[in-house]
């Protein structure tokens, strides 16, 4: 393991990884709470579309995808808000668009589908010191919503009543998916696309066996997705197996022990 260290992409791979673990199981408490599973997978599809975009344009991807991606959390609340469409309705719809529109993209740049594999499937190691600095900024400004914490779960369990006592539940929905829209972008990288909406979804999950109050579910969260995402860069270092995976993998065999634990609670 110390000699795993010493190599800088690890160092680099092990950063991002914890950073990246923090930001997706924090969100992820919310999105499975909130039934949003769909959500997750639809953003992730907005996001290739946004890198493909990005990479047509001979840019840095990150820059593109992040606005690109914003505008389609943006659009699905609007969506939802503004018309009869269910929300389910409108993230299936901007999902196909999006992947559509990344097919196109790509296709009209030669030479880059290498890139589009690491874009799907994830490459951690090939983290650089420019992505660990924008996802830890995001990892600060994600700190900095904590103050937001408590509306965002008054509104997850009763926007009726949030509305009722004058909570602005719309503009924090807005919000907490333009949230989860920039932390699926910049952690593409660790998990890729086809993956980040599993990494959403599993720590949160088991962490909801596990706890009885949202407050806790959130903290067994993020313990489990940063824990996770450490320990299944180390074992597929070690294994020689794809990292991405198998950081899912792990969170779902966490998850399974979490629900035997939660039976046997229940039973207890």
């Amino acid at each position: 393991m110390l000699e795993a260290l010493s190599y800088p992409f690890m160092q680099r791979a092990l950063i991002g990884g914890a950073l990246a673990g923090f930001l997706l199981s924090y969100y992820g408490a919310f999105v499975v709470q909130r039934r949003l599973a769909f959500m997750g997978s639809g953003l992730a599809h907005a996001a290739f579309g946004g890198v493909a975009l990005g990479i047509l344009l001979n840019t840095q991807p990150l820059w593109v995808a992040v606005p690109f991606t914003a505008v389609v959390a943006v659009a699905i609340v609007a969506v939802r808000e503004r018309t009869a469409l269910a929300e389910d309705t409108s993230i299936g719809v901007f999902f196909a668009v999006s992947m559509a529109l990344g097919i196109v993209f790509l296709s009209l740049k030669q030479g880059y589908a290498g890139d589009a594999f690491a874009i799907l499937y994830g490459s951690i190691l090939s983290v650089t010191p420019a992505d660990l600095w924008v996802t830890a900024i995001v990892a600060a400004a994600t700190v900095a919503t904590f103050t937001l914490w408590s509306q965002w779960a008054y509104a997850t369990f009763d926007k009726t009543l949030a509305r009722a006592d004058r909570l602005r539940v719309t503009a924090a929905d807005y919000l907490l998916n333009v949230a989860i829209a920039v932390v699926v972008v910049v952690s593409i990288k660790v998990v890729g696309i086809l993956l980040i909406a599993a990494f959403l979804v599993l720590p949160g999950a088991a962490a909801r066996l596990l706890s009885g109050t949202f407050r806790g579910m959130t903290l067994w969260s993020v313990a489990l997705g940063i824990s996770s995402a450490v320990a299944g860069l180390f074992l597929s270092y070690f294994a020689n197996l794809p990292s991405g995976a198998t950081i899912i993998l792990l969170q779902a065999f966490i998850f399974v022990v979490a629900l035997g634990a939660g039976r046997a609670l229940r039973s207890g």
